[in-house]
C-alpha cells in the first residue's frame, strides 16, 4: 500500500471507530435507569456497616435531604425511612446544571 491508501484506510477506520462510540454514548444516556432500592443504597453507602447511614456517609439527593428524611431526627436514614422518602425530581431538558 502507498502512504495515500493508509492514510484514507486508518482515516475510515477512526470515523467507524469514533461513530460506534458516539453512538453507544448516545444509547447509555437515552436508558432510564431504575432508582436503587433502599436496601442497595444502604449497603452501597454503610461505610461502618451498621445498617443505617449517617449524614456522612449519605451523598446526593439524600444527602440533600437528609433532615427531611430522617423522620426520627436521631441522625441516621433507616432502611424505612429511605423507603418512604419522597422521590428526588428529575431535571426535565434543558434545565440541566
Amino acid at each position: 500500500m502507498n502512504n495515500k491508501s493508509t492514510k484514507l484506510v486508518l482515516s475510515i477506520i477512526t470515523v467507524f471507530v469514533l461513530g460506534v462510540f458516539t453512538s453507544q454514548a448516545q444509547q447509555d444516556r437515552g436508558e432510564r435507569k431504575e432508582r436503587p432500592t433502599a436496601e442497595q443504597l444502604i449497603k452501597k453507602m454503610d461505610e461502618n456497616k451498621d445498617g443505617k447511614l449517617s449524614k456522612e456517609e449519605v451523598k446526593g439527593p439524600l444527602k440533600d435531604d437528609f433532615d427531611k428524611i430522617d423522620t426520627d431526627e436521631d441522625g441516621f436514614l433507616s432502611k424505612e425511612e429511605i423507603e418512604k422518602a419522597p422521590k428526588p425530581e428529575r431535571k426535565g431538558r434543558g434545565e440541566r446544571n
